[in-house]
């Protein structure tokens, strides 16, 4: 017997809403996705068939509230906001651009680097020497600067207009001068050029940015995966009872459609005719189907179950509880403004020290020795050291190694910006169901009277749940499995509907069922069966009874959704580290706050509409509080989203995981412990690579304007960039240190 109909309608229901209501890899910033692609159609322009850095005027009329969603690399000084127009650069594409970039320069550095005279007197080798030899370095620098530098260039022009000088202004000012110097030195005598210098140069930023782009692309899908849940079609039914198939936007209100089983709703309505449970779960969150007969509400989007419905469409289109929540989450995105990198912060602060360097460089020598060909090597020495090889990579090469690490320790990070943020919570608000708890019913309890003990109680009942795949039913099962114990044999198995089940088993009959079933039978219960079924009540658990003979009551199982083993330790080490924990639930207040005591959460929202969940991330928000929320439903899309820092679970729905930031593989609280630790030790390897690669820039500028010359120390642009080259080994060994940090718990 396969009995897909097997009801419990008398257990408590759950709170339920009446009718309204994103390889995976980062993002370093967060412009409005439409505005993105806008902006790439009317300004991009193409090279090599690719997109490069295009740019385009932006106007903000409205101050923009924290966080926004953006496509690819962030750096703040591309990015327009305020109350003026302003340049911004878009990243769209970028990825590919500077991988192929970066590849074919490399491949053209090699016979620049190969015949560079400084590089065969480092290593004692003479290069071949054949007719046009000379031009091999020039030339390929010409074309490495024109397809690998150009980039920069752009991005620079960018900042230009921004007035924000950071990393693509310092690269590209150390690019052109050291281009620009060595072509000059091709036809001055006395000068030495910089052309292994530039293309290495080139090299390691095209591979930095390229590092980058791979950690911080998002692809923001959350509103492609809620109109997912939507059917394309319906079957309305017509005047004289037949039906029709017909679009959904051509549904109007008052029209009557079918709904078969298995079937989506396919507008917001309300049941007219038919009795059936609906799984609501995609967009209320919660595990249990909710029972339908006429005069429910029914939600677009939702999957009927086992029996067919005649729902009257109160509301289509736009006015729909899920269009509702595809709004909240585009609104959300939209809402959330760009964080700046420290390195761009620190680039900007370079470009202006390495020009007043220069200048003072430049000043100084003519003063010292007049104006020849020494004071322009110097202060073109000055400003191709300040060009940051390792300040390039510090922060690209700790994001991609906390990538990778984190998904070894299955955390898919999609948001860096978000992951960076991670370090500063104070706030990690859970989603209850199938976050905290296992989103499934289980057996909590059990009481028993008479001459039955408890293997014989659980022998029956699973026997009686043999075939059943409701939720109750399986949880019977289970815990009867916990306890190694087999179903009995059953016979004449009879679904009671509303009621609960009916089956003979050793020549006595025996119902399963809840209260409603105790009263249909009219059946007394022992005064200790009364008293766990009220503390049960309490709780707000589930009470099933097993009634032998239509007389007596031998068992009553208490039913709740399972709390996770993880979920108490991952509270307790988010209150080690001083991060307050608050639920939200669609549950009543009774479950909320059991669950709440029972894990010592400090603070939960009991009954929460889908709409509600993002209006209490932002009511913590304004409180000051940097907000984390943990969730798996659709309806936890918009709070996600709305979230400084949205963590979905990844066997939650995909709208879910498209919508977070950060996505847990395992549904394993502790998982966001883990993210936190690793949020402050990359942040912590991100601080210290800037200091190694600042710090070359403390030491090199002087030496290279030439302070300690009186005392012959003076530091060529050759020896300049070894020391440029031990610095960036320097960064990438201590990045990768990141791999060995401790994330146990």
């Amino acid at each position: 017997m396969n009995d897909t109909n097997h009801s419990h309608s008398n257990e408590p229901h759950e709170h339920q809403p009446d009718s309204s209501e994103q390889t995976t890899e980062g993002t370093s910033g967060h412009t409005n996705h439409s505005e993105v692609e806008r902006a790439h159609e009317d300004h991009s322009h193409e090279v090599d068939g690719e997109p490069t850095h295009a740019t385009h005027a932006q106007h903000d009329e409205s101050p923009r509230e924290p966080h926004e969603k953006h496509d690819g690399h962030e750096d703040d000084s591309h990015a327009g906001h305020g109350d003026d127009h302003r340049a911004h650069t878009d990243h769209t594409g970028h990825e590919r651009m500077f991988r192929r970039r970066f590849w074919v320069s490399l491949v053209l550095s090699v016979p620049v680097i190969y015949f560079s005279e400084f590089i065969q007197g480092v290593f004692g080798y003479t290069a071949p020497t054949f007719p046009g030899s000379v031009w091999i370095t020039p030339v390929f620098s010409v074309i490495i600067f024109a397809y690998g530098g150009v980039p920069f260039l752009s991005m620079a022009r960018t900042e230009l207009q921004n007035r924000e000088p950071g990393m693509m202004m310092l690269i590209s000012l150390a690019i052109t001068v050291a281009f620009v110097y060595s072509l000059a030195s091709l036809f001055v005598e006395g000068t030495t050029p910089f052309f292994w210098e530039l293309v290495t140069l080139i090299d390691i930023m095209l591979l930095g940015h390229w590092m980058e782009m791979r950690s911080v692309r998002q692809a923001s899908g959350a509103l492609d995966e809620l109109a997912k849940l939507m059917p394309d079609t319906a079957e309305r039914v017509t005047e004289d009872g037949d039906t029709e198939e017909v679009s959904v936007s051509a549904l109007d209100q008052d029209d009557v459609v079918l709904v078969r089983p298995g079937a989506s709703v396919p507008a917001d309505g309300e049941v007219v005719d038919g009795e059936s449970s609906v799984d609501e779960s995609m967009i209320t969150g919660e595990s249990k189907p909710v029972d339908k007969d006429p005069g429910a509400e029914v939600i677009a989007g939702t999957v009927n179950q086992d029996g067919s419905l005649r729902v009257r469409v109160t509301k289509t289109g736009d006015e729909t509880a899920l269009a509702g929540i595809m709004r909240l989450v585009d609104e959300a995105q939209k809402s959330k403004s760009q964080t700046q990198l420290l390195a761009d912060r620190a680039a900007g602060w370079l470009f202006y020290i390495a020009i007043a360097v220069a200048v003072i460089t430049a000043i100084a020598w003519v003063v010292a020795v007049g104006f020849n060909l020494t004071v322009v090597e110097r202060a073109v020495t000055v400003l191709v050291i300040a060009c940051p090889h390792a300040l390039g990579l510090a922060v690209p090469l700790v994001v991609a190694i906390n990538t990778s690490t984190a998904a070894q320790n299955g955390m898919l990070i999609r948001d860096r910006i978000a992951m960076e943020n991670a370090r500063n919570l104070d706030t990690v608000m859970f989603d209850k169901t199938g976050t905290l708890t296992k989103g499934e019913q289980g057996v909590v309890g059990v009481e028993i009277t008479g001459d039955w003990d408890e293997e014989r109680v659980f022998e029956v009942a699973a026997g009686v749940e043999g075939d059943s795949e409701h939720m109750i039913a399986r949880a019977i099962r289970n815990a009867a499995a916990e306890r190694d114990t087999s179903g009995a044999r059953v016979s004449n198995f009879e679904n009671l509907r509303g009621l609960g089940v009916k089956a003979t088993v050793d020549g006595e009959t025996v119902h399963l069922g809840g209260p409603n079933l105790i009263e249909q039978l009219g059946v007394q219960r022992p005064e200790e069966m009364v008293t766990f079924a009220d503390e049960a009540g309490a709780n707000a658990q589930t009470v099933i009874y097993l009634v032998r003979d239509e007389s007596d009551v031998v068992a009553a199982f208490a039913l709740a959704d399972v709390i996770r083993e993880e979920s108490r330790r991952a509270i307790d080490a988010l209150h080690e580290m001083g991060i307050e924990v608050a639920m939200l639930t669609g549950d009543s207040e009774d479950v909320a706050r059991a669950v709440a005591e029972e894990l010592g959460i400090d603070q939960y929202f009991a009954e929460v509409l889908p709409e509600e969940k993002d209006t209490k991330v932002a009511q913590l928000q304004s409180e000051g509080k940097l907000v984390a929320m943990v969730g798996d439903g659709v309806n936890d899309a918009p709070a996600l989203t709305r979230a400084d820092v949205g963590i979905a679970i990844g066997s939650g729905t995909d709208v879910a995981i498209e919508s977070g930031d950060i996505i847990l593989v395992d549904n394993n609280p502790l998982d966001v412990v883990r993210l936190v630790r690793l949020s402050k030790a990359s942040y912590r390897k991100m601080q210290e690579n800037l200091v190694w690669a600042t710090g070359y820039n403390v030491v090199a500028l002087p030496l290279a304007a030439g302070i300690l010359a009186p005392i012959g120390i003076l530091l060529s642009p050759a020896i300049g960039a070894v020391f440029m080259s031990l610095s960036t080994i320097i960064v990438a060994i201590n990045a990768r240190r990141l791999r060995g940090v401790d994330l146990s718990v």
